[in-house]
């Protein structure tokens, strides 16, 4: 069966089962949440950690490592209370809040270190039943519970959760066994005795147990199968970490009361001697080990599940979508999950990725409280979590977090955030569509509106940039214009490609729309910029009303870009809007294309220079900005400046190289005899083995047009020109002495 994106575990024709079938918070979260915290770190590390630590401070370490957990937990309660919680778990949490690659990345890592975790404890369980029959085979015990434990995931996940209540009374027997036990021959009581003089450092010991209480997601991930996820996440996850909490406070307790320093540290089953029945603490390791990888081989076939279902693995994978029976059971995911983990027992070689695993687990956990904290501190009206959490504690988690993954593995922590940034990057690249929103537009509008009243009115010489509002019209027909504006804005800059159509051509949605498909053109060539399409009586008007109206408060287009205009019947209205811009305080960029040669082969950039007024300063910088663009990285700039004779040019060229020199910007200057030649003349001689010419314009008077028709007479033939007109009154020489 299909599904579409964004849809939950259960398809249509069993939606109207969600309210009667399912896992209860028993059986789907409680249960292999408390299973997954009371593991092996238990029963083999626990007398490790307190005969190198101490009482005192294993209790310590106990209720900080608790903390963490107990923050994330509130983070996945007050998510799982605002959504309801699909398949997937904590993947569908993330993508839900963070968009779809943040999501993906986290959930393609989760779902291979789950299936490797698989691997991982059933080794651990192969190496148990090898030290008690040592006759037996490790390889072909680990591969006959991973057939095992995979064909239970297969045949149902009830039954699955049913076999963890057996697990669950194994290990309740084995804690009563070592609770009513006795202490070991000769051994004196710990309580009060500090930690040894060569005990390892506190935070190695912390990183050891760690994690021990990192099993809170084993519940969330059952998500999909249970029948009130909203209900049992919350109440299944916090009574997990309670009761977790509860039992790890209390058993250093006992062993310090029983067992010497030695014994702790050296013997990892020093439960087993003290227990009432021995082998009661056995069956406690052997219930441990299988239960994890019950709850690894549930889990992430579901993730793998809602990873296909929103399109997030390639097309030719869509098949591990597909759920099979009443409950929507991920059996595809399962074959593949089970292959994964027994090819992994086959290598048996986990001991350099199982660091990288508990990186992917804790990098989950830190996503869920930043994802949890930026929607608490957004307060948008779309998260109204009935479990409610200040934003705080969630940082605080996703700090404790961060943390923790350095104590216990350094460069662990660096090789999971490079995996993950790999996979983030890829479904960037995709550019998947998903049916949802998320928190990070909900960040950006409130960034941006912070940052709208931080901005004064005024532009200021060191943090100048061109904002750019690109009258262009249909970008295809002027794709040089949109090119020459992106590289002075190359994505660092405010850019606005904007279009004037006649009166009643569009209504307000039709222009939406087209302002859509203008916008989805220019990022798929790679532009990024925003679009604004409007209606006009007349284009010149439009445009005027355009750099009226255009902007946020004091965030306004500083620079219009404008095509050229040889039309001689439009010439006197483009130089009235040319000139009214002008004086408006905004900078004119006129760009006259050789549509023969456009950017040429983009090596060369004229400069003609006429001192450090705003033309020229201006020019620069624009000059300056393009040849950062990577399509100009290969560019030179020469500054050139016409001087009448010989007498004057040593002085001019003694004063244009020191002035190059304090721009700190690479530019050759080039000083010109005129020699009686005029500047039209120098101009086409100088000039036109140009890429790219920057000329100033004078300022706009009352010959203002004929003005222009001589300008564009001056550059006829010559390659493409950007005429350039700063706006009056800002100091443009500040910028560069700035820059």
């Amino acid at each position: 069966m299909k599904f579409p994106f964004g849809i939950g575990s259960k398809s249509n024709s069993s939606s109207s089962l969600e309210t009667t079938s399912g896992l209860g918070t028993f059986g789907g979260v409680y249960t292999p949440s408390i299973l997954t915290i009371l593991g092996v770190i238990m029963y083999l590390r626990f007398g490790w950690v307190l005969g190198n630590a101490g009482l005192i401070n294993t209790l310590i370490i106990v209720t900080l490592s608790t903390a963490i957990t107990f923050l994330t937990s509130l983070s996945v309660c007050a998510i799982a209370t605002d959504k309801v919680v699909r398949v997937g778990g904590a993947y569908y949490m993330i993508s839900r809040s963070l968009g779809l690659e943040t999501g993906g990345a986290v959930g393609i890592s989760l779902y291979f270190a789950q299936a490797l975790s698989v691997a991982l404890y059933t080794i651990g369980f192969a190496e148990s039943v090898v030290q008690a029959f040592p006759h037996l085979s490790q390889l072909y015990v680990a591969l006959a519970i991973t057939v095992l434990v995979g064909i239970l995931a297969l045949t149902s996940a009830d039954i699955a959760i049913k076999a963890q209540y057996f697990i669950m009374a194994a290990i309740a027997l084995s804690l009563l066994s070592f609770i009513f036990g006795h202490p070991l021959p000769n051994a004196t009581s710990q309580i009060f005795m500090p930690p040894p003089e060569n005990a390892a450092p506190f935070w190695t010991v912390f990183a050891v147990f760690f994690p021990a209480v990192t099993g809170i997601m084993a519940g969330v991930n059952m998500s999909g199968d249970l029948k009130d996820p909203v209900r049992s996440i919350p109440t299944g996850t916090l009574a997990a970490v309670g009761t977790g909490y509860l039992i790890y406070m209390i058993l250093p307790i006992f062993l310090a009361m029983r067992a010497d320093t030695d014994s702790l540290i050296n013997n990892p089953l020093v439960m087993e001697q003290i227990a009432l029945w021995g082998p009661a603490i056995l069956l406690g390791v052997w219930g441990a080990t299988l239960s994890s990888a019950i709850g690894s081989i549930l889990g992430a076939p579901r993730v793998l599940q809602a990873l296909a279902r929103d399109g997030v693995l390639p097309h030719w994978l869509s098949f591990l979508g597909n759920g099979h029976g009443r409950e929507d059971e991920p059996r595809n995911g399962t074959i593949l999950t089970l292959a994964i983990a027994i090819a992994a027992v086959c290598v048996n070689k986990l001991d350099l990725i199982a660091p990288v695993l508990s990186m992917f687990f804790l990098t989950t956990y830190l996503v869920l409280n930043v994802a949890a904290a930026i929607e608490g501190f957004l307060q948008s009206p779309s998260f109204r979590p009935k479990f409610k959490v200040h934003w705080s504690l969630s940082l605080l988690g996703a700090m404790g977090c961060l943390g923790v993954m350095f104590l216990i593995n350094a460069i662990a922590t660096v090789v999971a955030a490079i995996i993950v940034s790999i996979i983030y990057l890829w479904l960037q690249q995709r550019e998947i569509r998903a049916t949802w929103g998320d928190v990070r537009r909900g960040l950006w509008m409130a960034l941006i509106s912070k940052g709208i009243f931080q901005v004064d009115h005024e532009d200021d010489p060191k943090n100048w940039r061109p904002h750019l509002l690109v009258l262009s019209g249909a970008p295809q027909k002027r794709w040089s214009l949109i090119e020459l504006a992106d590289g002075f804005s190359h994505n660092r800059s405010l850019m606005t490609v904007s279009s004037v159509l006649p009166s009643g051509s569009r209504d307000l949605a039709q222009q939406g729309k087209l302002e859509k498909t203008i916008r989805d053109y220019l990022s798929r060539r790679g532009i990024q910029a925003l679009v604004r399409v409007v209606t006009a009586n007349d284009p010149f008007e439009g445009g005027l009303r355009l750099v009226e109206t255009y902007g946020l408060g004091s965030l306004v287009p500083n620079t219009i870009v404008l095509g050229d205009s040889d039309e001689s019947s439009h010439r006197e209205q483009y130089c009235q809007m040319v000139a009214k811009i002008h004086y408006s305080k905004r900078n004119v960029v006129i760009f006259r294309c050789n549509s023969q040669s456009s950017f040429g082969f983009r090596r060369r950039i004229d400069v003609w220079w006429g001192g450090m007024q705003d033309n020229g300063s201006l020019m620069l910088l624009l000059a300056y900005l393009l040849r950062t663009d990577i399509n100009w990285r290969n560019a030179s700039i020469y500054l050139k400046l016409v001087v009448p004779d010989h007498t004057a040019a040593a002085a001019a060229k003694a004063n244009l190289e020191k002035f190059v020199q304090g721009l700190r910007i690479d530019v050759l200057s080039k000083v010109i005899e005129a020699q009686g030649r005029s500047f039209p003349d120098i101009l086409h001689q100088s000039s036109q083995n140009a890429d790219l010419i920057f000329l100033g314009m004078a300022k706009p008077g009352e010959n203002f047009t004929q003005y222009y028709e001589a300008l564009q007479k001056r550059v006829n033939n010559l390659p493409s020109t950007v005429f350039v007109l700063a706006a009056p009154g800002f100091a443009f020489g500040e910028v560069l002495s700035e820059s």
